[in-house]
């Protein structure tokens, strides 16, 4: 697969411009292909409230459909950071919907990043009762509300 091989080379060459040293290893989560990043320097590559490394993943994910339209979205991790990350979003989203489900009023949650986003209306995009929306502005962190989903009369 070539925007398997294209990707990890372009992370390969970002981090070694950076001056990382480190180790990629290719992973297959959910259908996305993802890069885990081994490194000594981990808390740095992560960065403040994991900015470095979403925009490490936005920049990479931008270079790769810049080139193929059709390339497949690539995750960046670093040392399982993300996936801890995105298990505890997702128990959040889960306890926030019996939230809505029990009181059947909309849920707004806190501010999300355009990934963070992406996961959460994947995890309600087949619930039966709860559906999300986001507003389709710019912003680079928006809210996203979840609400009881309206039944088909």
């Amino acid at each position: 697969m070539s925007t398997t091989l294209n990707a990890r080379d372009l992370l390969d060459t970002m981090l070694g411009y950076l001056g990382f040293v480190f180790e990629i290893e290719e992973q297959e989560r959910d259908g996305h292909l993802v890069l885990q990043i081994y490194t000594h320097e981990a808390d740095r590559l992560i960065g403040k409230r994991d900015q470095v490394m979403d925009d490490l993943q936005y920049l990479l994910n931008r270079m790769l459909q810049t080139a193929d339209p059709q390339a497949r979205r690539v995750i960046v991790d670093v040392e399982h950071h993300r996936a801890m990350r995105d298990d505890a979003l997702i128990e959040k989203m889960k306890h926030l919907a019996e939230a809505v489900k029990a009181t059947g009023r909309p849920i707004q949650t806190e501010p999300l990043n355009s990934y963070d986003r992406y996961v959460v209306h994947n995890i309600f995009k087949d619930d039966p009762e709860v559906a999300t929306w986001s507003p389709p502005d710019d912003a680079k962190v928006k809210r996203i509300t979840l609400r009881l989903r309206k039944k088909n009369a």
